[in-house]
């Protein structure tokens, strides 16, 4: 195991001051701005946004959803998959990669016809999905067989690599300075990986925080936030490993997004609540807001242009019809 000094040491040729989190702006409460009501009874997953075309792809078991992010209606879907996870998107060249986990497979898709190209084989279950712009590699993080998938979208002929990692992979960030920080449930931990060079650079103990699910990370300030089913968010130093705090949050986390305008946000599915985590004036991160949402909510997106987050789970009918599927819509109080 390559620990996490080995990693501070590579870091420290390059190191330069970072200047310290800005606080959101004063008044920046977050509510449910609507609701999209999309029905059917499969289940869901991660939910993926592209602020550039106003989409959303939202995971269902068989099939990827795709929905207009500002008014939920369908612009179609990408049918074939078996455990439909996640998706990752290459806007460059108008592909996306979603992870189909009883296949062992990520199904590669165009983004503007929707249209399936092929089919990858990856590592056992591949879960969540990633796009690097640094190394301009897509990884897929395979839960059981506890390593990365590494796929090159300017070359889909080629074989995939394989990194291997150890334990439950879940949520992965890149820094798009060359890094990959990944969270692995079993072992308490998140892994920073050499995302050009393809290797381990450390595995960070998260303690006292548990089984790391979601992840985020405020890239400008180096900062990676993991949501743990322990019920704590913990903020650690994306060049250090070390944790600098743990907040607390509702259970059944599964997602946490990061947006410079509105904090840190963990999807708590548990008790259908969303966590804000933000810098306080003294430096220290607080919970600044409590945010109801709907029991499932577990996973979310973010959209950084419009600030808005998206968490699919299931909602109340209309006008208290029968529970349904949907995607909730929070974002800056009043700006529906």
């Amino acid at each position: 195991m390559v620990r996490s000094t080995t990693f501070l040491v590579a870091l420290s040729v390059f190191a330069v001051p970072v200047p310290a989190p800005a606080a959101a702006p004063a008044g920046t409460e977050l509510a449910v701005l609507k609701t999209f009501r999309l029905g059917g009874s499969d289940r869901w997953d991660y939910v993926t946004a592209d602020p550039a075309a106003h989409r959303l792809y939202v995971a269902r078991t068989t099939r990827i959803m795709v929905l207009d992010s500002e008014t939920g209606t369908s612009i179609g879907e990408i049918p074939g998959l078996q455990g439909a996870h996640g998706v990752a998107l290459v806007p460059e060249r108008n592909l996306g990669f979603a992870t189909s986990g009883r296949a062992n497979e990520v199904v590669v898709f165009d983004t503007k016809t929707l249209q399936t190209k092929r089919k990858i084989k990856s590592g056992q279950n591949p879960d969540a999905i990633l796009y690097d712009p640094a190394s301009k590699k897509v990884f897929a993080l395979c839960g059981r067989s506890g390593d990365a998938t590494v796929i090159d979208p300017a070359d889909l002929d080629k074989p995939p690599a394989s990194l291997p990692i150890g334990g439950k992979l879940e949520a992965g960030v890149a820094d798009g300075a060359g890094h990959v920080y990944v969270n692995v449930e079993d072992k308490n931990e998140v892994v920073a990986i050499d995302s050009k060079g393809l290797k381990v650079l450390a595995h960070w103990p998260l303690a006292p925080a548990a089984e790391p699910t979601g992840l985020a990370m405020d890239v400008e300030h180096r900062r990676l936030f993991a949501g743990c089913h322990n019920k704590m968010l913990a903020v650690l130093d994306a060049d250090t490993g070390k944790v600098l705090t743990t907040l607390p949050i509702g259970p059944g986390v599964d997602g946490v997004v990061f947006d410079p305008q509105v904090g840190a946000l963990s999807a708590n599915g548990g008790d259908g609540t969303l966590t804000v985590v933000r810098e306080g004036p003294d430096g220290k991160y607080v919970v600044a807001q409590t945010v109801t949402t709907a029991k499932t909510a577990k996973t979310i997106a973010g959209d950084p242009q419009s600030h808005r987050a998206y968490l699919p789970a299931t909602v109340p009918g209309e006008n208290g019809g029968a529970a349904t599927f949907g995607v909730l819509v929070v974002g800056p109080a009043g700006k529906k």
